[in-house]
């Protein structure tokens, strides 16, 4: 997917309804070979800007249930894009959010992932602290925001400037956690 400019909204509280509609979709269409779908990125942390994107994780058990779940994911009108690097032995699946396919930003984005594996812990891991410590979420956005303005609105960099705030976070994690 060739994004071109990175788009910022308000928070809507319709997107905590669209991930439950989305998760029941996956849950349906997949037949078991999805066991789980969590809520994650800033969509799924009550007011926060975000992009309007819904993101969620689809948690298989087995390395067979991939393929299998996937093509009954893209059944749901999604298509296979690259996985992002931080995330192997990942599937990548989007939802457009017009045609023709170039629109550039999708309206949901489904990590398709073992539950066992780094990344779901780590994901569920900071969207849960963010969720249970404001000061950290705000934090969040206000960063976000400002490297948002700063970078233009440049996909690479804005991606590249959240991951140095979720490292941090991370460790901020772990030292609360000794």
């Amino acid at each position: 997917m060739d994004e071109q400019h990175i788009r910022l909204m308000h928070y809507d509280p319709r997107w905590r309804q669209e991930f439950q509609q989305t998760r029941s979709s996956i849950l349906q269409s997949c037949q078991g070979w999805v066991v789980a779908v969590e809520h994650v990125g800033s969509t799924a942390i009550a007011g926060l800007v975000a992009r309007p994107t819904i993101d969620a994780l689809a948690g298989v058990t087995t390395a067979e249930a991939f393929e299998p779940a996937a093509n009954l994911i893209e059944g749901l009108n999604y298509r296979r894009v690259d996985s992002p690097g931080w995330a192997a032995n990942t599937i990548a699946l989007v939802k457009p959010r017009h045609l023709p396919p170039t629109e550039t930003e999708p309206t949901h984005r489904v990590l398709l992932m073992r539950l066992d594996c780094a990344a779901w812990t780590r994901i569920l891991r900071v969207r849960d602290w963010l969720r249970d410590h404001a000061e950290d979420a705000i934090r969040f956005e206000q960063a976000k925001v400002a490297r948002w303005r700063s970078g233009e609105g440049d996909p690479q960099r804005y991606d590249s400037d959240k991951a140095i705030f979720f490292s941090h976070l991370e460790d901020q994690i772990d030292a609360s956690e000794q």
